[in-house]
Order: structure tokens, then sequence, then C-alpha cells
């Protein structure tokens, strides 16, 4: 049901490409993004799992916090990893449309640390 969906997702980028969504104002996408024609993107719930599978080793990654209310029906639930419906971007993610971002950092108990807006 989508009003049970959440307000806010996550993408995580490299260093590289948070200064491109700085500096353009737009992220296209990762090489995966752009291969499967959407951007990835992850719930809360969701983000420690996809940094552990996808981000495995890498440094300077970051979290920003997407606001999905903006982007109405260009965002799609769809299924992927075990069934879970993961919220895909069906355009550019734009730098207006991010309320927080910061380096990806983990928590004690090793869940990634959400960025926080203010």
């Amino acid at each position: 049901m989508a009003d049970e969906r959440p307000m806010l997702a996550y993408k995580v980028l490299t260093g590289e490409q948070l200064a491109a969504l700085e500096r353009d104002g737009r992220f296209d996408g990762a090489p995966v993004d752009l291969a499967d024609g959407f951007v990835h993107l992850s719930t809360a719930a969701q983000l420690t799992a996809t940094v552990d599978k996808h981000f495995a080793g890498q440094d300077d990654l970051h979290v920003a916090a997407v606001d999905l209310e903006a982007y109405a029906d260009r965002v799609r639930w769809e299924a992927a990893r075990e069934g879970q419906l993961f919220p895909h971007l069906y355009e550019p993610l734009l730098l207006e449309t991010v309320v927080a971002y910061g380096p990806l950092e983990r928590l004690e108990d090793g869940t990634v640390k959400l960025p926080i807006a203010g």
C-alpha cells in the first residue's frame, strides 16, 4: 500500500559520484543504474544489506537521503533481493531532492548510520 511506504530512500555514492551530484545538481546513475535503466535506492531497513552486498571493501562512500515524495509516480517499488520491494527511480537523482547526505558511517551494532537533515 502506497501510504505505508517510507517518504525517504537512500542512495550510496562514491566520493566521485557525490562530487558530480554537487557539481551538476543531478546524478544520472552509477554503471549498474545506467545498465538497468533506473537509479537503485534502498529503504532505511534495506540500506545495511545493500552496502554489505554491493559495496564491501570500498572506501570513500557516502549516503544520500532522497525525498521520494518529490518524485511521486516516477519511483517504482519493484521486487529485487529476496523478493523485497526496492524503490527504483526512473530518472536522474536531483540534488534538490536530497534532504541530507554524509560519509558512510556505521553504528556500534554494524548498521549504516542514516544521514540526518539539519
